[in-house]
């Protein structure tokens, strides 16, 4: 996908651009080339450690990971703001045959865990992901707080997004 100029913008869509707020343009489409090389690098950085996974599986497995406790089908996608429920399913199915994850009941829910497999697969990933992704950033990139910053302003325009989505739905 190249991008367009528009004036000093970079944009994919010069039509949308030269709406009420042209620089939301230029954002959309460096968002669009930042999920794309983040979904890349999840994906290259899983198959580093020797096992070759989708980004939402790898995104599921971290989320179970997480504090190391259980997590609900229901949570994850919450957790990950996936509405498809049947893409959490599916994912956790993978995990589970590849020995990543176990799954148990308590009541009537479905509780997802990491297994010893898995938690090695996130010590790898993280040890991949420290020597090649977060020290060079680190020694050359922007501090934590730009860091920090930029996810803050990441969450409220996901937040503005999603409000936008339910907005489109009911036209």
């Amino acid at each position: 996908m190249a991008g367009q100029r528009t004036g000093n913008a970079i944009v994919s869509s010069a039509h949308l651009a030269d709406g009420a707020a042209p620089a939301l343009s230029e954002l959309e489409f460096s968002l669009t080339l930042a999920a794309t090389a983040y979904h890349r690098w999840i994906a290259r950085c899983a198959a580093a450690t020797g096992i070759a996974l989708a980004p939402l599986e790898v995104l599921i497995l971290h989320t179970v990971r997480h504090r190391d406790r259980p997590k609900r089908l229901a949570d994850i996608a919450l957790v990950l703001d996936v509405e498809d429920t049947h893409l959490i399913t599916y994912a956790v199915r993978k995990l589970e045959k590849a020995g990543l994850v176990a799954t148990r009941r308590s009541g009537k829910e479905k509780l997802i865990g990491a297994t010893d497999a898995g938690i090695d697969f996130c010590a790898a990933y993280r040890a991949i992901r420290e020597a090649v992704l977060t020290e060079p950033i680190a020694a050359d990139g922007p501090e934590a707080t730009a860091l920090a910053q930029a996810a803050a302003l990441l969450r409220r325009l996901s937040g503005q997004y999603n409000q936008a989505a339910r907005a489109a739905a009911t036209l």
